[in-house]
C-alpha cells in the first residue's frame, strides 16, 4: 500500500470512526432515555450499573452503527476529495477509479469481517447481559420504584401516587394515602382507587409489587362508554380490597432474552438449528415446524447480510462521494441517511414474510445488499467510462 493509499484509508477510516460513534450515540440515546435515565435520576439506579449498562448497550447500536458510519465514511472523504480535485489529480496520473476506491474497499472488508463477530458473538453477549444486570440492578432495591408524591408510570395499564411510606424490609412497605388509575390500551382512565392506607410487597418469582389496600374507594367507569362523561361513576368503598398486582415487567418481561433467536451467539444458534431439526414433528405441526427452522434461517441470514451491508454501504458510496463532490457534511450526511433508510425499509418488507415460508424470505433477504452492490458496480463503471 502507498503513500496514497494510506492517505485514503486513514482518511477514511478516522471520518468512519466518527460516524460510527455519532450514529452509536444517537441509537444509544434512545435505549437510555427509555429505560435508565428515569431510574437514575431517581436513585433506583447506582452510577456504577448506570454505566455498565450504557457500555453493554455499544454492542447493540454497533450492530447499526456500522454500516451507516463506513458509508458516511466514504461519503464524506471521496466527497470532500473529489471536490478539492484530488480525484481528478489522481485520474491524471493514470489512476483508474477502481484503483482509487481500493483503500476504501479493504477497509470495508474489514469493517464487513468486524460486523461479523459483533453480530455473531459481541452484541448477542452483551444483550442478555444488559438484562440481567438491569434485573440485579432493580431487585437489589425493588421498593425504590415507589416514590412518594410522585405519579408513577412505570406500571403498564396503571399510574399510581404514594402520599408516603414506611418501608420495613427490603421487600415490604406500609403505604399512606394511595392512589391508582387503571387505564386500558388507549390510556383511558376505566378504574379509580383511592385508599387510606394499605401494603405493598415485592413478589420476586413474578417481579410483581402485590398491593393490599385498606379504607378505600373504587371509582369505575362504564367499560362500553368511557367516553360519554355524562354517565355517573359506579362509586364503591371497601374496608379491604383484594390485591393489585403492578407489574415491572417493562424491566424484567425481557429476562428470558437469551431464548430469542435475535440474541444467540453463532454457536448458539447452531445448536438451536439442530434441536430443532431433530425434535419429533406432531401430526398437523408440520407448517410450524417449518416456521421454527425459518426463523433460526432468516436469523442466521439477517446478522449475515447486516455485515455484507458494511461492505454494500461503502461499494455504493464510492462513486456517489466522488460524484456528489461535496465537502458540506449535511449534504453527505444526509445521503447517507437517505440510502440506509431504503436499505432497512428493505428488510423490513422482507421481514414480514416471516411466516410464509413458500416466499423463500431467507433469500430474499440477500435481495437489498445485491441491489445496493449493482448500482455501486454499474454507477462505478459509468463515472470511470465518463471520466
Amino acid at each position: 500500500m502507498n503513500i496514497l493509499d494510506r492517505h485514503i484509508f486513514r482518511s477514511i477510516l478516522t471520518t468512519a470512526l466518527a460516524a460510527v460513534a455519532l450514529f452509536a450515540f444517537v441509537l444509544a440515546a434512545g435505549n437510555i432515555i427509555r429505560d435508565l435515565l428515569g431510574p437514575l435520576l431517581s436513585g433506583q439506579l447506582p452510577v456504577m450499573s448506570f454505566g455498565r449498562l450504557v457500555l453493554l448497550l455499544i454492542p447493540f447500536v454497533a450492530y447499526y452503527a456500522l454500516p451507516l458510519g463506513m458509508l458516511t465514511g466514504v461519503l464524506l472523504t471521496l466527497g470532500r476529495l473529489s471536490a478539492d480535485s484530488e480525484i481528478t489529480a489522481m485520474r491524471a496520473a493514470g489512476m483508474s477509479l477502481p484503483r482509487i476506491a481500493r483503500p476504501a474497499l479493504v477497509l470495508a472488508v474489514l469493517g464487513t469481517a468486524l460486523a461479523l463477530w459483533v453480530n455473531f458473538q459481541s452484541m448477542p453477549w452483551a444483550r442478555v447481559q444488559y438484562h440481567k444486570e438491569l434485573a440485579i440492578a432493580i431487585r437489589a432495591n425493588p421498593l425504590s420504584y415507589l416514590r412518594p408524591k410522585t405519579f408513577i408510570r412505570e406500571f403498564p395499564g396503571y399510574v399510581v401516587y404514594v402520599g408516603s411510606m414506611d418501608a420495613d424490609s427490603r421487600d415490604g412497605s406500609n403505604v399512606r394515602d394511595f392512589w391508582m388509575w387503571q387505564l386500558d390500551s388507549e390510556r383511558r382512565v376505566v378504574r379509580f382507587i383511592r385508599a387510606e392506607s394499605g401494603r405493598v410487597e415485592y413478589d420476586e418469582a413474578t417481579n410483581d409489587f402485590i398491593v393490599t389496600l385498606a379504607n378505600a374507594r373504587v371509582d369505575e367507569h362504564d367499560h362500553k362508554a368511557l367516553d360519554d362523561f355524562t354517565q355517573p361513576m359506579r362509586i364503591n368503598t371497601f374496608g379491604q380490597i383484594d390485591p393489585v398486582r403492578l407489574s415491572l415487567s417493562k424491566y424484567f418481561g425481557s429476562e428470558s432474552v437469551h431464548q430469542k433467536p435475535d440474541w444467540m451467539t453463532y454457536g448458539e444458534l447452531v445448536a438451536l438449528k439442530d434441536k430443532v431439526e431433530h425434535e419429533a414433528v406432531p401430526a398437523g405441526g408440520e407448517k410450524q415446524h417449518l416456521r421454527s427452522l425459518l426463523k433460526i434461517a432468516l436469523t442466521f441470514q439477517g446478522k449475515i447480510n447486516m455485515a455484507l451491508a458494511v461492505f454494500a454501504f461503502a461499494f455504493v458510496g464510492v462513486p456517489l462521494g466522488i460524484k456528489v463532490s461535496r465537502r458540506e457534511t449535511s449534504a453527505n450526511l444526509g445521503v447517507a441517511v437517505i440510502l440506509a433508510l431504503a436499505y432497512y425499509f428493505l428488510i423490513v418488507v422482507v421481514g414480514w414474510l416471516d411466516q410464509h415460508p413458500e416466499y423463500r424470505p431467507d433469500l430474499l433477504l440477500w435481495a437489498p445488499n445485491l441491489i445496493f452492490l449493482s448500482i455501486g458496480a454499474w454507477l462505478l463503471r459509468r463515472l470511470d467510462r465518463a471520466s
